[in-house]
C-alpha cells in the first residue's frame, strides 16, 4: 500500500507540480486501495513465496491485476462521468506502481532468502512416513509455501514408490530411528493410514524422547477407501465422504435469494415482451396449448409441475418418451424454441416458487429416474440439490437425448462434480455458457 500512495505522490510532483487537487483525494484513495487490495490477494499470486510458481507467471499475474484495476477504473470513470486527471499522469501511476511493487518483492525475497541461508537454519527440518498420495501432497505443500524455512530431509516408506521419488527415499519405517539420530530432525510427519495404532504409538514415544515434533497428517483414504472432508463443530472434527458446499446454510440462502432476484428479473422485464411473442409463434404454428406442464422430481425426489413452452404437436400422446433426432412430434417453431433454449423460460416461474434454481442438475422425468437408479449407482445423488433450468452437464455438451449407455452416466458424473465444487462463482460461469450457447445455438438440443 505505502508503495502504491509513494507512487501516487512521486507523479503527482514530477507532472502535476503545485496544482491543488484536494477533491480528488477520496476518490484517489478508493481507486488505489481498489489497487492494493487486488494486488495483495490471492488473484495476483506474486505474495508467496511459491517454487511451483515462476517469475515469469508472477509477472503476468501483475499485469493482468493491473489491467483489471485499470477496467474497473475506467468503468467507474464513465458511469460517473468523472472528470479525471491527465493520461500522462495515470500512465505515470501505473509504471512507478509495476517498478515499485516489483522491486520491492525482489528485495523482500532476496532479504528472506540472505537471513535463513547466513544468518539462521531451517526452521523445520522434517523427514515424511509414508509416500502416498498424502505423503506427496505434504511434501509439495511444505515446500512450496516456505521453501527456505521448511528443509525437506526425505520419505520413510515400505511399500514401492514411483521413480521420480526414489531419490528423496531414504530408507524403510525400520531406519527411521537410526536416521534421526544420526541427522538433525526438527520434525516428523505422519502420513500413513491411522489404523496403523501400534507404530503411531512407538513413533509418538519415539519422538518424545528425543525432543522431535510427532504429527499426524490423517489419510482417512487408506482407511475408508474414499475421498472424506473434515469440518470442526467447535472442537469436534466431522468426517464426511462427499463434498457438500450447498450443504451449508449460508451458501443455500445465498444461492436462493441470487435465484429469486434473477427470475423476478427474468419475468418482469423479459417475459412482457417475449412470451407474447413465442404465444403468438406457437398458436399459428400448430393447434394447442401454449404451455406445457410435465410432473417430474426435484429435490429429495419430490414431485413438482415443469413448466415448458409446447415444442410438440398436441395429439401425439406421447410425453414420456424423450425427443430423438428429427423427432416427427416436435413442431416447425419447437425446433427453433429448443435450439436456443426458449421452450424452458416459463421454468423461472418454478426458480421463484421454489421447485428449481437457475443453475443446478437438469429434472429428468420420472421414467427416466427409474430407468437410470437400476443401472447407475450414484443417480439418486443428483437429487440431493435442487435442479436447475442450466447445468454444468448442459454447458459441457451433455444435454439432448441420452441413448447411448455412457451419455447419462457422463452426465451425471458433472452434475456430481457441480455439486461437489460449488461456488457462486461456477453458477455465474454456467449462466454465461448457458447465454453464449442461446446465441450460438444448441447442436444437441433437439
Amino acid at each position: 500500500m505505502l508503495l502504491i500512495l509513494g507512487a501516487f505522490r512521486l507523479a503527482s510532483r514530477m507532472l502535476l507540480g503545485n496544482w491543488h487537487f484536494a477533491g480528488y483525494y477520496p476518490f484517489c484513495f478508493v481507486i488505489f486501495g481498489l489497487l492494493w487490495w487486488l494486488l495483495s490477494g490471492q488473484f495476483a499470486n506474486i505474495y508467496r513465496v511459491d517454487k511451483l510458481i515462476t517469475y515469469p507467471e508472477k509477472l503476468l499475474y501483475l499485469m493482468r491485476t493491473f489491467l483489471l484495476h485499470a477496467s474497473i477504473m475506467l468503468a467507474v470513470i464513465l458511469m460517473l462521468d468523472l472528470d479525471w486527471l491527465p493520461l500522462r499522469y495515470i500512465f505515470a501511476v501505473y509504471s512507478f506502481s509495476v517498478t515499485g511493487v516489483v522491486g520491492g518483492r525482489f528485495f523482500l525475497t532476496f532479504c528472506y532468502r540472505a537471513y535463513h541461508q547466513h544468518i539462521t537454519r531451517a526452521h523445520s527440518r522434517f523427514i515424511i512416513v509414508g509416500a502416498g498420495e498424502s505423503g506427496q501432497e505434504l511434501y509439495r505443500f511444505l515446500g512450496s509455501h516456505d521453501p527456505i524455512g521448511n528443509q525437506f530431509q526425505g520419505f520413510f516408506a515400505d511399500e514401492p514408490v514411483a521413480d521420480s521419488l526414489r531419490s528423496f527415499v531414504r530408507g524403510g519405517l525400520a531406519d527411521l530411528r537410526d536416521y534421526c539420530l544420526r541427522t538433525q530432525v526438527d520434525e516428523i510427519y505422519f502420513t500413513l493410514p491411522l489404523d496403523r495404532h501400534e507404530l503411531i504409538e512407538e513413533l509418538s514415544q519415539f519422538a518424545d524422547d528425543h525432543f522431535l515434533s510427532f504429527r499426524i497428517v490423517p489419510d482417512f483414504r487408506g482407511t475408508v477407501r474414499r475421498e472424506v472432508n473434515v469440518y470442526f463443530y467447535d472442537h469436534l472434527p466431522i468426517l464426511t465422504i462427499r463434498h457438500q458446499p450447498l450443504g451449508i446454510r449460508t451458501n443455500q440462502v445465498l444461492k436462493r435469494v441470487f435465484d429469486i432476484g434473477f427470475s423476478l428479473a427474468v419475468i418482469l422485464l423479459a417475459f412482457p415482451i417475449v412470451l407474447p411473442l413465442l404465444a403468438l409463434l406457437i398458436k399459428l404454428d400448430s393447434r394447442g396449448p401454449v404451455f406445457f406442464k410435465q410432473m417430474r422430481p426435484g429435490k429429495r425426489n419430490e414431485l413438482f409441475p415443469c413448466f415448458k413452452l409446447r415444442t410438440m404437436s398436441a395429439s401425439h400422446g406421447q410425453a414420456e418418451l424423450q425427443a430423438t433426432f428429427a423427432d416427427p412430434r416436435i413442431t416447425r417453431i419447437g425446433r427453433y424454441l429448443r435450439k436456443y433454449n426458449l421452450d424452458e423460460l416459463p421454468q423461472f416461474f418454478n426458480v421463484f416458487l421454489g421447485h428449481m434454481s437457475v443453475v443446478g442438475p437438469r429434472p429428468n422425468m420420472i421414467s427416466q429416474l427409474e430407468e437410470y437408479s437400476k443401472h447407475i449407482r450414484t443417480y439418486q445423488m443428483r437429487h440431493a440439490v435442487t435442479p436447475g433450468i442450466t447445468g454444468y452437464a448442459q454447458v459441457n455438451g451433455y444435454r439432448g437425448e441420452t441413448r447411448a449407455p455412457q451419455a447419462m452416466r457422463k452426465r451425471v458424473e458433472y452434475d456430481l462434480k457441480y455439486m461437489e465444487t460449488w461456488t457462486f462463482g461456477l453458477d455465474m460461469k454456467i449462466i454465461w455458457q448457458t447465454v453464449w450457447n442461446m446465441i450460438r445455438g444448441e447442436k444437441n438440443a433437439y
